[in-house]
């Protein structure tokens, strides 16, 4: 009698998480799954040269790739949905899934985000999923602690520069790109320099990635015309190569000095941050 109270339990605390909207139902790749929302065969083959190559054009494929691989890559399946724009957009789902499981923001806009009115799309123009050849021109990465605070404030600050492009002559601004460092925009309190001391405050970790992208810089000649040095020596990048953000304040900027169009790729993967500026 008591296990099958306690089963009963179960069920209806599993049940009530999945009707909250937060929870994504544990799908896999199966036919009872409709794609429909996030994937779309020709677009996914149009955007990935990758995939053009390896697979062909083979509809059933490229579906089982963007299942098996596409997703937790952060791929983009149609011109509608932009997982990152979701992780973004709403706190309360990177709250609940955090800044690695990727399948998981695409079943739950399969299953409530869409019919909720969630936006799904990029608001940043400058972002293009489908981007055509790059050459690089400099790349830089650093480590983290995946299980700490910060990651979440560096996956989301990795997700708002990536894919932004600068003409020639154009200026590019950490902070203005990134955006403000609210709790409404996403960001969660974790450690931070002020004035030589460790405190908490909500967007701790940014700088991680700000330094990261200036260490780039520096790999690629490009010229910093504003950038500043933290307060106390950081542990992730060597002396030097360190570049704080304090909103209003301290920004980290330059001024695309090519005579080509430059894009800045940065993504996450467990506990390494790799930003890249290529040629477009």
């Amino acid at each position: 009698m008591k296990k099958k109270f306690k089963g009963i339990l179960v069920c209806l605390m599993v049940t009530t998480l999945v009707l909250s909207g937060i929870m994504p139902t544990q799908v896999q790749a199966s036919d009872k799954v409709d794609y429909s929302a996030v994937f779309n065969a020709d677009y996914y083959f149009n955007a990935y040269a990758d995939l053009r190559s390896a697979i062909g054009y083979d509809r059933e494929k490229l579906l089982q790739h963007f299942i098996t691989f596409g997703m937790q890559e952060g791929r983009r399946g149609n011109a509608e949905f932009d997982v990152k724009a979701y992780m973004g957009n709403y706190p309360d789902l990177m709250q609940a899934f955090g800044p690695n499981d990727l399948k998981s923001y695409y079943f739950h806009y399969i299953s409530y985000g869409k019919k909720e009115g969630r936006n799904a799309a990029s608001t940043n123009t400058n972002i293009s999923i489908a981007a055509p050849a790059q050459s690089l021109i400099s790349s830089y990465t650093t480590a983290f602690d995946a299980s700490q605070s910060r990651a979440v404030n560096i996956a989301l600050a990795a997700s708002k520069i990536n894919g932004t492009l600068i003409k020639p002559g154009q200026k590019f601004s950490f902070s203005d790109t990134v955006g403000p460092r609210t709790a409404e925009n996403g960001f969660i309190e974790a450690p931070s320099f002020s004035n030589g001391k460790v405190i908490s405050d909500i967007g701790g970790g940014i700088c991680q990635v700000s330094s990261t992208t200036y260490a780039a810089m520096l790999q690629g000649g490009i010229k910093a015309t504003q950038r500043y040095a933290h307060s106390m020596p950081v542990s992730y990048i060597p002396e030097g190569m360190d570049a704080t953000i304090v909103a209003g304040q301290k920004d980290l900027t330059f001024t695309n000095n090519f005579a080509f169009p430059i894009v800045i790729n940065a993504s996450v993967n467990g506990g390494t941050l790799t930003v890249s500026f290529s040629k477009r």
